[in-house]
């Protein structure tokens, strides 16, 4: 069996403690332990979203060259985030660090209650498609056949979203 590279995006979200830290922290665990990070976008200031009761966030999108199956690749994100302090007590809550899995290649992956790819809720939320357009601006959702760019241009979402 060869062994394939796959590109894999992900949305990093910190909001409790030094935030930008935070985040340099989960970059490096990502690239020491999932794979090459290929791409990275700026930081993003943005709104919460959800449970609105809560700090600002700080958003990047990245995306990731690994080896690794999806399932093997959420476990180790999940990892990271829990040796990063992460806390999960509220749906939405704050938190030190989130790692979601946007995109994996252009795989659909549906294991209930453990694994949705693409992300179901990506194309609905600014703080995730501004950082993610710019990084893969051409990328086709490949469940609604549109691009990055396209997504973004008809979201309605109207959370503020700052680059920094």
């Amino acid at each position: 069996m060869v062994l394939e590279y796959k590109e894999v995006y992900m949305l990093l979200g910190s909001n409790l403690g030094d935030r930008e830290m935070m985040m340099q922290q989960a970059v490096e665990r990502i690239e020491a332990e999932i794979g090459l990070i290929s791409a990275r976008s700026a930081y993003y200031e943005t709104e919460p979203w959800g449970n609105t009761d809560q700090p600002p966030f700080i958003n990047m999108a990245i995306a990731v060259r690994t080896l690794m199956p999806p399932l093997e690749v959420l476990e180790t994100a999940l990892n990271i985030e829990n040796s990063l302090g992460r806390k999960r007590l509220v749906r939405w809550g704050s938190r030190t660090i989130d790692i979601d899995l946007i995109f994996y290649a252009d795989d659909i992956i549906a294991i209930e209650d453990k694994l949705y790819i693409p992300h179901p809720e990506m194309q609905n939320r600014r703080f995730v498609l501004e950082p993610l357009a710019e990084i893969a601006a051409d990328y086709i959702h490949p469940v609604l056949k549109k691009s990055i760019k396209e997504l973004l241009q008809s979201l309605t979402d109207i959370t503020s979203v700052e680059k920094i």
